[in-house]
């Protein structure tokens, strides 16, 4: 159940990784110059409102949590962060192998 639960949201995470990357190559063809933008422009572009409530949840659990995690994650290139994420999350769906064997029952 987790399995497919992992791989389904990692599939969604790839998708969104690929369209960022691609939004990235087409400003770096436009700019002529390497263009990564970071998530946290992207995000702000999209919802500002969730990114400004995100900030107050991590700062009220620890101003650590903000400060120097979510800030750095956040100046990553978005499809990075997301191509990242999807790695994980298709790693942990992966359909394990039978350890004895093809046609072998447990």
């Amino acid at each position: 159940m987790f399995q497919f639960l992992f791989r389904i949201i990692g599939v969604f995470a790839l998708a969104l990784a690929v369209v960022m990357a691609v939004l990235d190559i087409t400003r770096s063809i436009t700019a002529s110059a390497l263009v990564m933008t970071p998530l946290g422009a992207s995000w702000r572009a999209v919802n500002p409102q969730t990114l400004d409530s995100l900030k107050e949840s991590a700062e009220r659990v620890s101003p650590i949590l903000w400060s120097p995690v979510a800030t750095s994650v956040l100046a990553l290139p978005g499809w990075l962060v997301f191509w990242s994420l999807a790695m994980i999350l298709l790693w942990l769906g992966m359909r394990r192998s039978n350890p004895y064997g093809r046609f072998a029952s447990r």
